[in-house]
């Protein structure tokens, strides 16, 4: 299992990976989408680490504190109570998963037009090769 089946499957609580694929979806669309996400974080001072992650090379990490820091409060409690977890773990998880979600949705190594999050949670699940 890999980082993203096993962060889509704890983030999804009962409703297992799907529901956590879709907490992920949700995250990333109600912050503006892939756009908006890479935006929000490289003006929250994580620009080297995004800027990893749609390039080519290797991705580099964030941790949950810096995803608490970045994210909606009240968007990461939703998601941590729907996951059993506290809002730190779900940060935690979310900073394993961002990196290669992101890298998934560059492959070409630039942000595309079209926002991948905005295509459903299958097409999601075929980019991301879930």
């Amino acid at each position: 299992m890999g980082v993203l089946d096993d962060v889509a499957a704890k983030l999804g609580g009962q409703q297992g990976q799907d529901g956590g694929l879709a907490s992920l979806q949700k995250l990333f669309s109600s912050n503006g989408g892939l756009k908006g996400m890479t935006s929000k974080l490289t003006n929250s001072g994580l620009g080297q680490q995004v800027q990893s992650w749609v390039g080519t090379g290797e991705n580099k990490p964030v941790s949950g504190q810096q995803v608490q820091q970045v994210m909606d409060p009240g968007q990461v409690h939703a998601m941590a109570r729907q996951a059993g977890m506290t809002d730190e773990e779900c940060c935690e998880q979310v900073a394993r998963a961002m990196p290669e979600m992101v890298n998934h949705a560059t492959p070409q190594g630039k942000v595309p037009e079209t926002d991948p999050f905005a295509k459903g949670l299958d097409s999601l699940k075929k980019m991301l090769k879930l």
